[in-house]
């Protein structure tokens, strides 16, 4: 007998008051007096962990955006989306409060070091029983790569190019401990087997290490690859690596043709179409009633400052957006910066919606409005129709908005034998991997 498909669910977060919604910040139910506690992201692992979450992770960009206006003073003053704290130091916190939700950090392939990026995953995969996750990002911006010492940020092909090479090493090194290798054998005096253990001596075009790591053969073997690339390239680099793929298109009609274009594309690396889990992401407005729901997602859209929009927006498409209008200034602007994930989203809400260059940069993401129900018909539309295999879920007002939807919209899910009721696995990848 065949098991039902059910979907996968994944936490998108910040470590700080909201994300990707620029105005959630200043909602009176947005909590900001506990940005800096580790209670605060135990309750958001613990709520997660209670709605069977595959996994959350935490995005991240290593500066403070300073490219609307040329500085970063809107970024500051209307409350960007910075990540206040390094997530690797908040992931054990987590950790410790769940047994199976996976925890996720963004870290660069053009910034750090294979060995740094082996052991460091390999130690959260270890401590979390097998629940680590890793968002590979190449990086998008010139003011990331001033923080790391270049002049800039390379071209998008060379990045891409670099992070193949980065996770070659990352995997010879996790690969250069047997599983067997601790025999930890106190009559005969033998704590390992150094026979199990191997250098690496990886040397590519970009990176070299010599190996082997310091830390044994993690639960997982490596950790769970998510990747967000939308360009060609990216793609490419997705269906080599990726088991999740965060995507941001406008419609459905979007995320079924970037679905169908990533699945045909494994086949080029011996992989299954379920080996990569193709997740769009969306934020939910929940009301009792429509008419509430409406009513509440009207208040927190009116929170939204013109200028905070269009300031995410110009660190998202990597141009000043306060200067660049059409969409031939803005692709001039950019050089080898932005997200091509953003970029095609505007183009797309430009053409769908017969509207301007300018005026599509400007506007705020669309949220899922209404019911419980109608939130899981729109969910379930989505995947019964082919154009995903889950969904990325991204907070407006923290942490309310993740506790209206797995206290309401998950149920609701569950009901319709969309989505689990419990784990079945041991490790991130195996409840991943589960129908």
């Amino acid at each position: 007998m065949t098991t039902p498909r059910r979907m996968h669910l994944v936490a998108y977060l910040k470590t700080g008051p909201t994300a990707n919604h620029p105005g959630a910040w200043r909602h009176p139910e947005a909590d900001l007096h506990d940005i800096f506690e580790p209670s605060r992201y135990e309750h958001l692992a613990r709520v997660l962990e209670a709605g069977c979450f595959d996994a959350c992770f935490y995005a991240d960009t290593f500066g403070l955006p300073d490219i609307h206006g040329g500085n970063f003073d809107a970024y500051l003053r209307l409350g960007g989306q910075i990540s206040y704290l390094d997530p690797l130091t908040i992931l054990p916190f987590m950790a410790r409060v769940t047994r199976h939700l996976g925890l996720g950090a963004t870290l660069s392939t053009t910034f750090m070091n294979p060995y740094y990026l082996a052991r460091t995953l390999a130690s959260l995969d270890m401590v979390t029983k097998g629940r680590a996750a890793w968002n590979v990002v190449t990086s998008a911006t010139d003011l990331e790569a001033r923080n790391f010492g270049l002049d800039g940020i390379p071209p998008k092909h060379l990045r891409y190019d670099r992070g193949d090479e980065v996770l070659e090493a990352c995997c010879a090194l996790w690969d250069s401990w047997e599983p067997d290798a601790f025999v930890m054998d106190r009559e005969r005096g033998v704590f390992i087997d150094p026979s199990k253990v191997r250098y690496t001596n990886f040397e590519g075009q970009w990176v070299k290490t010599r190996g082997p790591l310091t830390i044994p053969r993690t639960p997982q073997g490596r950790p769970v690859f998510l990747q967000a690339g939308a360009s060609d390239r990216g793609r490419e680099f997705a269906a080599r690596w990726a088991e999740m793929i965060f995507c941001t298109p406008h419609s459905k009609a979007d995320t079924i043709a970037f679905h169908d274009d990533i699945k045909a594309r494994l086949d080029k690396y011996d992989r299954p179409p379920e080996a990569c889990k193709i997740l769009p992401s969306f934020a939910v407005t929940v009301g009792e009633t429509e008419s509430i729901a409406r009513e509440r997602h009207a208040y927190l859209q009116s929170l939204i400052d013109p200028e905070a929009q269009l300031m995410l927006n110009s660190s998202l498409l990597g141009a000043d957006l306060s200067k660049h209008r059409t969409a031939e200034e803005v692709a001039k602007a950019q050089g080898n910066q932005g997200i091509s994930g953003s970029h095609d989203r505007v183009l797309q809400l430009m053409e769908q919606e017969r509207i301007s260059f300018a005026e599509a940069a400007s506007k705020p993401r669309d949220l899922l409005v209404g019911t419980p129900a109608m939130i899981a018909d729109q969910l379930e539309d989505y995947f019964t129709s082919g154009a995903c295999d889950g969904f990325i879920i991204w907070p407006t007002i923290s942490p309310l908005m993740l506790e209206d939807f797995c206290r309401t919209v998950v149920p609701e899910l569950q009901r319709r034998g969309l989505f689990r009721t419990e784990y079945r696995g041991k490790t991130l990848r195996e409840n991943l991997q589960a129908p």
